[in-house]
């Protein structure tokens, strides 16, 4: 599937699709199990969780906002999306969600996160193909699909709490395996906690912990 294929009418936003709702449902049936009064009570020193009482979650990513929207909907976390694209950062905005406009996670302060949720760009993309546009950047993982994934895995554990958790979104397109192995070079292990598959991909959900 190209990136054409998955170009709505909004060409600036990536609106839900089948890894949105897969991502959202495994994020939130994982943190709706979780202990927020012993994660609330854990020290974070200068925390931007100012008071609240459940988890605090970053995602990245965050697009029209859906995901991080139902984590907040559905679980007692605090959420922060997060998304380099300013108009994927409005949209999610007017969903009523404390958004800014990040790089991955850059501006974050070290351990600040109890958990990270990141449906990232995944589809593999010829260079000479690629659009210089937003969408693109949503969808295209580069020549082997993790350009993103990569550079993301060897930076978010600096942004975890201890015993945080990170969820990420992967593509068969993009190759499992491949992504455990990097995860697993920067500290992580990884499970499989959901998958979906259709005729020209298998997305799976990955639990990774340190």
């Amino acid at each position: 599937m190209g990136l054409e294929d998955r170009r709505g009418v909004d060409i600036d936003v990536y609106q839900p699709a089948e890894d949105s709702h897969l991502l959202a449902q495994a994020a939130c049936d994982r943190l709706a199990g979780a202990d927020d009064e012993t994660r609330a009570s854990e020290p974070r020193g200068d925390d931007p969780r100012d008071g609240a009482t459940g988890p605090l979650v970053l995602e990245v990513g965050t697009g029209s906002g859906y995901v991080a929207g139902r984590i907040d909907d559905e679980t007692s976390a605090r959420v922060v999306a997060a998304d380099l694209n300013p108009h994927a950062v409005r949209q999610a905005q007017e969903r009523g969600l404390e958004a800014v406009r990040a790089d991955l996670v850059a501006p974050f302060a070290d351990g600040a996160f109890d958990a990270v949720v990141f449906n990232p760009p995944y589809l593999p993309t010829n260079p000479e193909n690629e659009w210089d546009d937003w969408m693109e950047r949503a969808l295209s993982g580069g020549e082997d699909g993790r350009a993103v994934i990569d550079p993301f895995l060897s930076r978010v554990g600096r942004v975890l709490a201890p015993d945080g958790v990170v969820y990420l979104l992967v593509s068969s397109l993009t190759g499992v395996e491949e992504v455990v192995e990097e995860a697993g070079e920067h500290g992580f292990s990884a499970v499989a906690i959901a998958d979906d598959s259709f005729p020209f991909e298998t997305l799976t959900v990955l639990e990774l912990l340190t």
